[in-house]
């Protein structure tokens, strides 16, 4: 109890403005050129308390298998799709359980092609290589090409009509040779409907008239009606499937791969007293409280270290882990695994 009044007796740490979204292209091509350099060694004089609680809420993005796994599936998609003339090019659908780095995927996807595409091309003025769009809760074929407009700094209104965004949306693509076109929260989209039908439509359509390669991301979507009646049949037809799980600690493999990501996370610490190979020691328990979940992992060892920061213990300790209040699923999941092993 006196770690958690100490955090909540103490100032907030809120002066400086929190990063917005990335919503159009201009704060996406900033994004990618912020440099990801190595953060000083632990003994720096520079680390301050504040220093390391920025430092911490950012943290680093670490690969996993599956992300691996998707960015080689990209090259080859890439590389197919790369003098098709015809306008059924191949697909891919990143799919998952919420929570499980679907969309950190597509970020780190599009970061490495933007990057390799401006070696490839160092006069890359006014060059738009990826777009991003998120399908809206209350989608339209409008409102889908309306993200996409904003995506690419297109000036619209409620005024102008669907056809008129869309031309504008395809033209600018074009011109601007958009190579990666990523489109989160597709699971979103039911085709049984009729805006979700049109929608769906309108996606389709985008795909035949940008020639660029679509990368579709959402929950399950393999078990949503996206995929579900003639028109998913079609776009089944033409893509791929990329499972991003959540990471299994049961056969010695998934145990050895479970520690080593532990591993990198734990060089990735700033904290002057945290012992190497504590997060490896509780491998077990340490999956117990996230189910493998990346986002929950995220969470649990960010947090351990913002509260170690916080109390002037600057070290993870499974105390510090035990305190740390998770996410929904992942404290279901955590029930589930303790009355599974009463049971069993």
């Amino acid at each position: 109890m006196a770690a958690v009044t100490a955090v909540a007796g103490d100032d907030f740490f809120d002066d400086d403005v929190t990063p917005g979204a990335v919503t159009n292209c201009a704060l996406w091509q900033a994004d990618v050129s912020r440099p990801r350099k190595a953060a000083p060694p632990v003994d720096d004089p520079s680390w301050n308390r504040k220093r390391l609680l920025d430092y911490h809420s950012e943290f680093v993005t670490l690969k996993t298998r599956s992300m691996d796994q998707a960015l080689t599936q990209l090259k080859l998609t890439l590389l197919v799709n790369n003098r098709q003339r015809g306008t059924a090019r191949r697909g891919l659908i990143v799919s998952g359980p919420p929570g499980a780095g679907k969309s950190t995927t597509l970020m780190e996807l599009g970061r490495a092609f933007e990057l390799s595409e401006r070696r490839r091309q160092p006069d890359h003025e006014g060059y738009m290589p990826v777009a991003f769009a998120s399908i809206p809760p209350t989608y339209t074929p409008k409102s889908l090409v309306q993200v996409l407009a904003r995506f690419a700094c297109i000036p619209v209104h409620d005024r102008m009509t669907e056809n008129t965004i869309t031309n504008a949306v395809c033209h600018v693509l074009c011109e601007r040779r958009t190579r990666l076109v990523f489109i989160d929260d597709v699971h979103l989209l039911n085709t049984r409907t009729r805006p979700g039908a049109d929608t769906s439509d309108q996606l389709k359509m985008l795909a035949e008239r940008v020639p660029a390669t679509f990368v579709l991301a959402g929950v399950d979507v393999e078990n949503s009606p996206l995929l579900t009646g003639p028109r998913g049949a079609q776009l089944a037809a033409r893509c791929k499937i990329l499972r991003t799980p959540p990471l299994l600690n049961g056969t010695p493999e998934q145990k050895a791969s479970w520690r080593e990501l532990l591993g990198d996370m734990e060089m990735a610490l700033r904290l002057a007293r945290h012992r190497t190979g504590t997060l490896a020691r509780h491998a077990d328990y340490i999956h117990r409280l996230t189910g493998g979940v990346m986002s929950s992992l995220s969470h649990l060892i960010r947090e351990a270290a913002i509260r170690s920061v916080l109390d002037g213990n600057t070290a993870i300790t499974k105390q510090q882990l035990s305190q740390v209040v998770l996410d929904i699923q992942a404290t279901n999941a955590a029930r589930a695994s303790r009355r599974q092993r009463r049971n069993g």
